[in-house]
């Protein structure tokens, strides 16, 4: 199981119980081929279903078509887009991550590609789009995403820019302090007992993760990005890091990404978390998306699943 053994245990004493007084619980009951139509392509394109779709006397028998629709990908990128960001890009170029989202699944690229691939969104012609790059690093070194989180820290450090590589990488979620008048917020302010813990004590201390990234120097117009002066650094619990691109390796190495996929996925699919005794299924979802590396591989799972039409 790749959830929380402690969660479990609460539920046995519970489990025992009712099975000791009702030996057969009935099942949920499956919903009619019309229902699980409708279902099926309001959550793949927010639609009604065809006439083709609602004759179908297995509609999930489709899903692997609905994979790789147009809208479902357009909507599916939205999703993406609207979760790892807080708003809307000022404009299109700023919301990287569905530009990205949209070239990774319309060519079935592994999901790792978002923050890996040798791409970047830049602007062409004056047309948003994904362009090869050999430096790139998915979206993450994307001129307009670089400034959007380049933060606005004294010193150029980018621990905006490093949160939000944590968040979408792993989904960490993590909850700025208000600034009030006085509060220090220097390098040396964020080592008191309040911040230290997000900064400097755990896992994810971001002021030790941003040591790797680029420094910010100016603002808006004006703003350019100078090479990391700190050298490698032991980071993640005991890992070498030097760069960007080291750092966002070890995070898509991590566990956590593969756990975030499918929270991700099953946020889509669902439109809520996955709950405890869904344990068994987000499982299932993590070991297809662990064998196949796509985001289509996890949604599949959890749509193909006889749960999802009950």
């Amino acid at each position: 199981m790749h959830r929380l053994i402690a969660t479990l245990a609460v539920l046995v004493p519970l489990m025992g119980l009712a099975q000791a007084t009702n030996p057969t619980p009935p099942t949920s009951p499956t919903l009619d081929t019309n229902r699980c139509a409708v279902k099926l392509a309001v959550t793949f394109t927010g639609r009604s279903p065809d006439a083709a779709l609602l004759a179908n006397p297995n509609p999930q028998s489709q899903i692997d078509a609905m994979l790789g629709s147009t809208a479902f990908i357009e909507r599916f990128s939205r999703y993406v887009n609207a979760r790892f960001n807080d708003e809307p890009g000022a404009n299109s170029a700023e919301d990287a991550a569905y530009h990205m989202a949209r070239h990774v699944m319309t060519n079935r690229l592994p999901w790792s590609d978002m923050f890996l691939g040798s791409f970047r969104v830049d602007t062409v012609n004056n047309a948003v789009s994904v362009v090869n790059d050999t430096n790139g690093l998915g979206y993450l070194r994307s001129p307009a995403w670089l400034r959007r989180y380049a933060g606005n820290e004294e010193t150029g450090v980018k621990l905006s820019t490093a949160y939000r590589m944590l968040n979408n990488i792993t989904g960490v979620t993590l909850t700025a302090a208000v600034q009030v008048p006085g509060l220090d917020v220097s390098a040396a302010g964020r080592r008191n007992a309040a911040c230290s813990g997000c900064h400097y004590d755990a896992w994810f201390a971001l002021d030790k993760l941003s040591s790797v990234l680029t420094k910010r120097v100016g603002t808006g117009d004006q703003m350019r990005f100078e090479p990391p002066t700190a050298g490698p650094q032991q980071l993640l619990n005991g890992q070498t890091i030097s760069d960007d691109k080291g750092l966002v390796t070890a995070l898509v190495n991590s566990t956590e990404f593969e756990f975030n996929a499918c929270r991700i996925a099953f946020g889509f699919v669902h439109g809520r978390k996955e709950l405890a005794c869904e344990g068994p299924l987000f499982d299932k979802c993590i070991d297809a998306f662990r064998a196949q590396r796509t985001m289509q591989a996890a949604i599949a799972t959890l749509t193909k699943d006889p749960s999802f039409c009950r």
